[in-house]
């Protein structure tokens, strides 16, 4: 079976592909481009992940396609600290897209409950309205110490650790319990 997989040049997303290879899924990894030193650390990473399972060569998406126009009007409506949610929310749908064009049946994602704001329990369930495919997070109740233990494992961790430019979009003060009415409100504010 086919699942695309949201792939960064991080340390979690190739753990979480990885542990579906392992299941024996065929991965379509999408990448969101936001510079060529991230992107080379994607196909460095997709290099070693080939040797564990069927999966193709990434999907490179311009990030600046539907992200920035959707953060500038965040910061238009003064509402920037839901960035994170709107960015997540996009990825997922069109990963939803590439799935369905490519006859895969699921997504992967690297998120672990509750690392970062867009990844509590409440946050998740926002975005994942972006998808009508099931989503598959294997790392969902792993620490950050597990994830990492894995990635030395399989040989991604230094590629993965190597220092890169942070996202320049994260807000000061994320929304971390987003509410569903409120962010559906913002969806239909941006158009999307």
């Amino acid at each position: 079976m086919k699942a695309v997989a949201l792939m960064s040049s991080g340390i979690d997303s190739p753990v979480a592909i990885y542990l579906m290879l392992q299941k024996g899924l065929h991965v379509i990894p999408v990448h969101f481009r936001q510079d060529e030193v991230k992107e080379k650390k994607v196909f460095e990473l997709w290099e070693i992940l080939r040797k564990y399972g069927e999966i193709e060569k990434p999907v490179v998406v311009d990030f600046s396609e539907e992200h920035v126009p959707a953060f500038e009007r965040l910061r238009e409506l003064k509402k920037e600290r839901w960035t994170c949610l709107v960015c997540k929310w996009l990825m997922l749908r069109r990963a939803c897209r590439e799935a369905k064009s490519r006859g895969a049946r699921a997504i992967i994602t690297g998120d672990s409950l509750g690392q970062v704001a867009s990844q509590t329990l409440d946050n998740l369930a926002l975005i994942s309205t972006a998808s009508d495919l099931p989503v598959l997070r294997p790392l969902i109740g792993l620490d950050k110490e597990e994830v990492v233990s894995i990635a030395r494992v399989i040989g991604t961790f230094d590629a993965s650790s190597r220092p890169e430019k942070p996202c320049p979009f994260v807000p000061r003060h994320p929304v971390i319990r987003g509410s569903p009415r409120e962010f559906e409100r913002l969806l239909k504010l941006l158009g999307i």
